[in-house]
């Protein structure tokens, strides 16, 4: 096998590796639709269903903030390191990470668009 053709076989591979990993994280972010979720999520999101929780370190939180703002989702978000009712609400629930996402003032620890989707449809 000469050198250039190695280096041609390492170059294809790249390319495919880089499109497969495009793929996935473009599947990963896309919307799902949670079964029974009635569609669109910002169809079902009315401004003061959503609000967050967060803390200025927490990668998850900027997560969900994009996607929120990618599906144009009306939200609130408070802080816990510089609103001290949003840390006490914080530590009052109990909870030990961020984000936590009150929809229609029930606490989901985490993000997850079906669970944001089916708490807002009312089947989660």
């Amino acid at each position: 096998m000469s050198a250039g053709g190695a280096t041609l076989r390492r170059v294809w591979a790249a390319g495919v590796l880089g499109v497969l990993a495009l793929g996935v994280a473009g599947a990963w972010r896309a919307p799902r639709v949670h079964p029974g979720a009635g569609g669109e999520p910002v169809a079902q999101a009315q401004p003061g269903a959503i609000r967050m929780l967060s803390s200025e370190t927490c990668v998850v939180c900027a997560i969900a903030r994009g996607w929120f703002e990618a599906h144009h989702m009306p939200y609130s978000e408070c802080l816990i390191e510089r609103d001290t009712a949003c840390r006490r609400e914080f530590e009052a629930g109990g909870w030990t990470g961020t984000p936590v996402i009150l929809v229609r003032g029930k606490p989901l620890l985490g993000f997850s668009p079906p669970l944001v989707q089916a708490a807002l449809a009312g089947t989660g």
